[in-house]
Protein backbone atom coordinates (compact mmCIF):
# COMPACT_ATOMS: atom_id res chain seq x y z
CA UNK A 1 0.00 0.00 0.00
CA UNK A 2 1.21 3.20 -1.03
CA UNK A 3 1.73 6.52 1.42
CA UNK A 4 -1.12 7.84 -0.43
CA UNK A 5 -3.56 5.29 0.56
CA UNK A 6 -2.53 4.64 3.74
CA UNK A 7 -3.37 8.97 4.18
CA UNK A 8 -6.42 8.32 2.54
CA UNK A 9 -7.53 5.17 4.63
CA UNK A 10 -6.60 7.18 7.66
CA UNK A 11 -8.50 9.59 6.66
CA UNK A 12 -11.76 7.37 6.11
CA UNK A 13 -11.33 5.98 9.33
CA UNK A 14 -11.26 9.72 10.90
CA UNK A 15 -14.29 10.71 9.64
CA UNK A 16 -16.65 7.49 10.36
CA UNK A 17 -15.16 7.31 13.93
CA UNK A 18 -16.37 11.43 14.21
CA UNK A 19 -19.43 10.50 12.66
CA UNK A 20 -19.58 7.57 14.76
CA UNK A 21 -19.07 9.91 17.96
CA UNK A 22 -20.82 12.31 16.84
CA UNK A 23 -24.44 9.58 16.66
CA UNK A 24 -23.49 8.89 19.93
CA UNK A 25 -23.61 12.10 21.97
CA UNK A 26 -26.03 14.07 19.97
CA UNK A 27 -29.69 13.37 18.79
CA UNK A 28 -30.84 13.73 15.22
CA UNK A 29 -34.42 15.41 14.41
CA UNK A 30 -35.44 12.21 13.53
CA UNK A 31 -34.45 10.54 16.88
CA UNK A 32 -36.28 13.41 18.42
CA UNK A 33 -40.20 12.87 19.49
CA UNK A 34 -42.50 15.34 17.96
CA UNK A 35 -44.75 17.61 19.51
CA UNK A 36 -47.19 18.54 17.39
CA UNK A 37 -48.85 21.93 17.67
CA UNK A 38 -51.46 23.81 15.61
CA UNK A 39 -52.08 27.46 16.55
CA UNK A 40 -53.76 30.70 15.39
CA UNK A 41 -50.81 32.59 13.47
CA UNK A 42 -51.54 35.70 15.65
CA UNK A 43 -49.62 33.01 18.14
CA UNK A 44 -47.03 32.68 16.20
CA UNK A 45 -43.98 35.50 18.06
CA UNK A 46 -45.11 34.19 21.57
CA UNK A 47 -44.78 30.31 20.28
CA UNK A 48 -41.62 30.80 18.79
CA UNK A 49 -40.38 31.63 22.46
CA UNK A 50 -41.88 29.09 23.98
CA UNK A 51 -40.51 26.37 21.54
CA UNK A 52 -37.32 27.74 22.04
CA UNK A 53 -37.76 27.37 25.64
CA UNK A 54 -39.44 23.87 25.63
CA UNK A 55 -36.71 22.29 23.39
CA UNK A 56 -33.90 23.58 25.65
CA UNK A 57 -35.54 22.13 28.62
CA UNK A 58 -36.51 18.62 26.38
CA UNK A 59 -33.26 18.35 24.17
CA UNK A 60 -34.81 14.83 22.65
CA UNK A 61 -37.95 16.96 21.91
CA UNK A 62 -38.36 18.75 18.25
CA UNK A 63 -41.59 20.98 18.59
CA UNK A 64 -43.44 21.38 15.27
CA UNK A 65 -45.82 24.18 14.97
CA UNK A 66 -48.30 25.27 12.42
CA UNK A 67 -49.94 28.73 12.19
CA UNK A 68 -52.90 29.40 10.55
CA UNK A 69 -56.34 30.75 11.18
CA UNK A 70 -57.80 29.43 13.99
CA UNK A 71 -60.90 28.03 11.64
CA UNK A 72 -58.55 26.35 9.15
CA UNK A 73 -56.66 25.59 12.06
CA UNK A 74 -59.71 23.35 13.81
CA UNK A 75 -60.85 21.78 10.70
CA UNK A 76 -57.32 20.25 9.97
CA UNK A 77 -58.47 17.80 13.09
CA UNK A 78 -62.08 17.35 12.62
CA UNK A 79 -62.69 17.49 8.90
CA UNK A 80 -59.09 16.51 7.42
CA UNK A 81 -58.50 13.82 10.16
CA UNK A 82 -54.86 15.31 11.02
CA UNK A 83 -53.14 14.47 14.54
CA UNK A 84 -52.16 17.61 16.73
CA UNK A 85 -50.96 17.36 20.47
CA UNK A 86 -52.16 20.77 20.78
CA UNK A 87 -54.86 23.43 19.38
CA UNK A 88 -54.24 26.75 20.30
CA UNK A 89 -57.44 29.29 18.73
CA UNK A 90 -57.47 33.11 18.66
CA UNK A 91 -61.36 32.42 20.07
CA UNK A 92 -61.82 29.80 22.64
CA UNK A 93 -65.09 29.40 21.38
CA UNK A 94 -63.82 27.72 18.35
CA UNK A 95 -63.20 24.83 20.92
CA UNK A 96 -66.82 23.68 21.89
CA UNK A 97 -68.25 25.24 19.04
CA UNK A 98 -66.04 22.32 16.32
CA UNK A 99 -64.38 20.33 18.53
CA UNK A 100 -66.01 18.84 21.53
CA UNK A 101 -67.19 16.37 22.10
CA UNK A 102 -65.60 14.34 19.85
CA UNK A 103 -62.50 15.95 18.99
CA UNK A 104 -61.83 17.43 22.43
CA UNK A 105 -62.84 17.36 26.20
CA UNK A 106 -61.95 20.62 27.34
CA UNK A 107 -60.65 23.81 26.84
CA UNK A 108 -58.42 26.44 29.03
CA UNK A 109 -58.80 30.43 28.22
CA UNK A 110 -55.30 31.80 28.63
CA UNK A 111 -54.58 34.82 26.86
CA UNK A 112 -56.41 38.36 25.58
CA UNK A 113 -56.26 40.95 22.64
CA UNK A 114 -58.29 43.71 21.05
CA UNK A 115 -58.44 45.05 17.23
CA UNK A 116 -56.51 48.09 16.27
CA UNK A 117 -56.20 49.49 12.51
CA UNK A 118 -52.55 49.19 11.48
CA UNK A 119 -50.40 51.16 9.34
CA UNK A 120 -47.02 52.53 8.60
CA UNK A 121 -46.14 56.44 8.49
CA UNK A 122 -45.96 55.51 4.54
CA UNK A 123 -49.44 54.79 4.90
CA UNK A 124 -51.83 57.64 3.20
CA UNK A 125 -53.51 60.11 5.73
CA UNK A 126 -51.23 58.36 8.40
CA UNK A 127 -50.61 61.77 10.22
CA UNK A 128 -53.98 62.42 9.77
CA UNK A 129 -55.93 59.20 11.17
CA UNK A 130 -57.21 58.74 14.77
CA UNK A 131 -59.61 56.67 16.85
CA UNK A 132 -62.61 59.37 15.95
CA UNK A 133 -61.76 59.37 11.96
CA UNK A 134 -60.23 55.98 11.03
CA UNK A 135 -63.35 54.68 8.95
CA UNK A 136 -63.80 58.45 7.33
CA UNK A 137 -59.99 57.78 6.62
CA UNK A 138 -60.84 53.78 5.28
CA UNK A 139 -63.60 54.93 3.06
CA UNK A 140 -61.44 57.42 0.89
CA UNK A 141 -61.49 56.59 -2.77
CA UNK A 142 -57.63 56.19 -3.03
CA UNK A 143 -57.17 54.28 0.46
CA UNK A 144 -56.79 50.40 0.47
CA UNK A 145 -57.27 47.97 3.15
CA UNK A 146 -56.63 44.64 4.71
CA UNK A 147 -58.83 41.82 6.05
CA UNK A 148 -58.70 38.43 6.36
CA UNK A 149 -60.75 35.80 5.78
CA UNK A 150 -64.16 35.50 7.95
CA UNK A 151 -64.19 31.60 7.07
CA UNK A 152 -60.44 30.94 7.92
CA UNK A 153 -59.57 33.40 10.89
CA UNK A 154 -61.20 34.65 13.67
CA UNK A 155 -59.56 38.24 13.10
CA UNK A 156 -61.62 38.19 9.66
CA UNK A 157 -65.18 37.47 11.10
CA UNK A 158 -64.07 39.95 14.32
CA UNK A 159 -63.16 42.48 11.46
CA UNK A 160 -66.82 42.29 10.57
CA UNK A 161 -67.96 42.70 14.15
CA UNK A 162 -65.96 45.92 14.93
CA UNK A 163 -67.28 47.86 11.46
CA UNK A 164 -70.68 47.19 12.08
CA UNK A 165 -70.31 48.03 16.05
CA UNK A 166 -68.89 51.21 14.88
CA UNK A 167 -72.16 52.45 12.94
CA UNK A 168 -73.90 52.87 16.22
CA UNK A 169 -71.06 54.02 18.30
CA UNK A 170 -70.28 56.53 15.73
CA UNK A 171 -74.08 57.39 15.24
CA UNK A 172 -73.15 56.63 11.14
CA UNK A 173 -75.23 54.15 9.76
CA UNK A 174 -72.88 53.80 6.43
CA UNK A 175 -70.23 52.40 7.98
CA UNK A 176 -70.64 49.10 7.20
CA UNK A 177 -71.81 49.11 3.58
CA UNK A 178 -69.61 51.79 2.56
CA UNK A 179 -66.12 49.56 3.84
CA UNK A 180 -67.13 45.56 3.73
CA UNK A 181 -70.71 45.35 1.94
CA UNK A 182 -70.12 47.36 -1.00
CA UNK A 183 -66.61 45.91 -1.73
CA UNK A 184 -67.40 41.92 -0.82
CA UNK A 185 -70.64 39.81 -1.32
CA UNK A 186 -70.49 39.93 2.60
CA UNK A 187 -74.23 41.01 3.67
CA UNK A 188 -75.98 41.91 7.09
CA UNK A 189 -79.08 42.34 8.05
CA UNK A 190 -80.89 43.39 11.62
CA UNK A 191 -83.63 42.30 13.53
CA UNK A 192 -84.58 43.86 17.66
CA UNK A 193 -80.99 45.50 17.62
CA UNK A 194 -78.91 42.69 16.59
CA UNK A 195 -77.31 42.34 13.55
CA UNK A 196 -76.55 39.32 11.78
CA UNK A 197 -73.49 39.32 9.19
CA UNK A 198 -73.45 36.55 6.93
CA UNK A 199 -70.15 35.16 5.30
CA UNK A 200 -70.69 33.54 1.62
CA UNK A 201 -68.10 30.22 0.70
CA UNK A 202 -64.42 31.79 0.93
CA UNK A 203 -64.76 31.91 -3.27
CA UNK A 204 -68.28 33.80 -3.39
CA UNK A 205 -66.41 36.68 -1.00
CA UNK A 206 -65.67 38.46 -4.20
CA UNK A 207 -63.61 41.14 -2.64
CA UNK A 208 -62.91 44.79 -4.71
CA UNK A 209 -59.55 44.33 -5.40
CA UNK A 210 -59.19 47.93 -5.69
CA UNK A 211 -59.65 48.11 -2.36
CA UNK A 212 -59.52 45.52 -0.29
CA UNK A 213 -57.09 42.91 0.27
CA UNK A 214 -58.19 39.52 1.56
CA UNK A 215 -56.35 37.12 2.77
CA UNK A 216 -56.68 33.76 4.74
CA UNK A 217 -54.76 34.55 7.75
CA UNK A 218 -54.08 38.14 9.35
CA UNK A 219 -50.98 37.78 9.44
CA UNK A 220 -50.48 37.79 5.93
CA UNK A 221 -51.20 41.18 5.90
CA UNK A 222 -48.08 42.05 7.58
CA UNK A 223 -45.98 41.88 4.63
CA UNK A 224 -48.51 43.34 2.52
CA UNK A 225 -48.57 46.52 4.74
CA UNK A 226 -45.05 46.55 5.05
CA UNK A 227 -44.58 46.63 1.09
CA UNK A 228 -46.59 49.72 0.63
CA UNK A 229 -49.35 47.34 -0.92
CA UNK A 230 -51.87 47.79 0.83
CA UNK A 231 -52.16 51.53 3.72
CA UNK A 232 -54.02 49.86 6.37
CA UNK A 233 -55.46 46.33 7.77
CA UNK A 234 -57.53 44.97 10.69
CA UNK A 235 -55.36 43.21 13.00
CA UNK A 236 -55.36 42.01 16.69
CA UNK A 237 -52.86 45.07 18.68
CA UNK A 238 -50.43 42.35 19.81
CA UNK A 239 -49.33 41.65 16.24
CA UNK A 240 -48.94 45.45 15.65
CA UNK A 241 -46.85 45.70 18.48
CA UNK A 242 -44.75 42.28 17.60
CA UNK A 243 -44.23 44.72 13.81
CA UNK A 244 -43.60 47.62 14.94
CA UNK A 245 -46.69 49.06 13.27
CA UNK A 246 -48.48 51.76 14.01
CA UNK A 247 -52.08 51.49 15.27
CA UNK A 248 -54.98 53.01 16.03
CA UNK A 249 -56.83 52.10 19.22
CA UNK A 250 -60.27 51.77 18.50
CA UNK A 251 -62.93 52.59 21.47
CA UNK A 252 -63.47 49.82 23.62
CA UNK A 253 -66.94 49.97 22.88
CA UNK A 254 -65.96 48.37 19.63
CA UNK A 255 -62.80 46.73 19.91
CA UNK A 256 -63.91 43.76 21.20
CA UNK A 257 -61.21 44.02 24.23
CA UNK A 258 -63.44 44.76 27.43
CA UNK A 259 -65.34 42.47 29.44
CA UNK A 260 -67.25 45.90 30.58
CA UNK A 261 -68.78 45.86 26.84
CA UNK A 262 -69.72 42.61 26.35
CA UNK A 263 -73.42 42.56 26.23
CA UNK A 264 -72.44 45.38 23.18
CA UNK A 265 -70.65 43.07 21.63
CA UNK A 266 -73.15 40.39 21.62
CA UNK A 267 -75.79 42.49 19.65
CA UNK A 268 -73.21 41.25 16.32
CA UNK A 269 -73.40 37.51 15.18
CA UNK A 270 -71.45 36.41 12.01
CA UNK A 271 -72.52 33.67 10.04
CA UNK A 272 -70.10 31.52 8.73
CA UNK A 273 -69.88 29.75 5.18
CA UNK A 274 -70.28 26.85 7.19
CA UNK A 275 -73.46 27.88 8.74
CA UNK A 276 -71.51 28.11 12.24
CA UNK A 277 -72.68 31.74 13.75
CA UNK A 278 -70.13 33.15 15.79
CA UNK A 279 -71.55 35.91 18.62
CA UNK A 280 -69.60 39.23 19.56
CA UNK A 281 -67.17 38.48 22.65
CA UNK A 282 -64.81 39.83 24.33
CA UNK A 283 -61.34 38.49 22.59
CA UNK A 284 -60.08 35.44 24.80
CA UNK A 285 -57.67 32.99 23.17
CA UNK A 286 -58.40 29.25 23.94
CA UNK A 287 -56.44 25.81 23.70
CA UNK A 288 -56.63 22.18 24.46
CA UNK A 289 -54.70 18.81 23.55
CA UNK A 290 -57.36 17.20 20.93
CA UNK A 291 -58.24 13.60 22.05
CA UNK A 292 -56.07 12.22 18.70
CA UNK A 293 -53.15 13.73 20.50
CA UNK A 294 -50.20 11.25 20.61
CA UNK A 295 -47.61 13.29 22.59
CA UNK A 296 -50.21 13.44 25.97
CA UNK A 297 -47.72 13.88 28.49
CA UNK A 298 -45.46 16.29 26.79
CA UNK A 299 -48.61 18.17 25.27
CA UNK A 300 -49.53 18.89 29.10
CA UNK A 301 -45.46 19.96 29.86
CA UNK A 302 -45.80 22.66 27.28
CA UNK A 303 -48.81 23.76 28.47
CA UNK A 304 -47.42 24.25 32.02
CA UNK A 305 -44.97 26.45 30.66
CA UNK A 306 -47.33 28.56 28.80
CA UNK A 307 -49.28 28.99 31.76
CA UNK A 308 -46.43 29.84 34.08
CA UNK A 309 -45.15 32.69 35.31
CA UNK A 310 -42.72 32.19 32.74
CA UNK A 311 -45.07 32.28 30.09
CA UNK A 312 -47.31 35.02 31.24
CA UNK A 313 -44.13 36.88 30.90
CA UNK A 314 -43.54 35.99 27.55
CA UNK A 315 -47.20 36.56 26.34
CA UNK A 316 -46.93 40.27 28.54
CA UNK A 317 -43.80 41.03 26.39
CA UNK A 318 -45.65 40.28 22.70
CA UNK A 319 -48.18 42.59 23.77
CA UNK A 320 -50.98 39.46 24.99
CA UNK A 321 -51.97 39.92 28.03
CA UNK A 322 -52.70 36.57 29.75
CA UNK A 323 -55.63 35.78 31.55
CA UNK A 324 -54.09 34.68 35.61
CA UNK A 325 -55.41 32.41 36.69
CA UNK A 326 -56.37 30.78 33.86
CA UNK A 327 -59.56 29.62 32.88
CA UNK A 328 -60.99 26.35 32.37
CA UNK A 329 -64.14 24.80 30.42
CA UNK A 330 -64.30 22.06 33.02
CA UNK A 331 -61.69 21.66 36.11
CA UNK A 332 -62.29 18.00 36.59
CA UNK A 333 -62.00 17.22 32.67
CA UNK A 334 -58.17 18.91 32.88
CA UNK A 335 -55.38 17.33 32.95
CA UNK A 336 -54.24 17.27 36.39
CA UNK A 337 -50.88 19.18 35.93
CA UNK A 338 -52.73 21.83 34.89
CA UNK A 339 -55.29 22.69 37.57
CA UNK A 340 -52.37 24.51 39.60
CA UNK A 341 -53.02 27.28 36.83
CA UNK A 342 -56.64 27.68 37.00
Amino acid sequence: MTTKHIILSISILSIMLAASISGCIGISNSDKTVLKIYHAGSLSAPMEELEQRFEELHTDVDVQREAAGSVASVKKITELGKQADILASADYNLIPLMMMPEFADWYVAFARNQIVIAYTNDSKYSSEIDQDNWFKILRKPDVTFGISNPNDDPCGYRSQMVTQMAENHYADASIYDNLMASNTEITVSSENGTYTIKVPPSEEIDPNTEKIMLRSMETELSSALEMGEIDYFYIYRSVAVQHGFEFVELPPQIDLGSMEYSDMYSKVKVELANENVVEGTPIVYGLTIPTNATQHDLAVEFVELLLSEEGQAIFMDNGQPPIVPAITSDVDAVPEGLKTFL
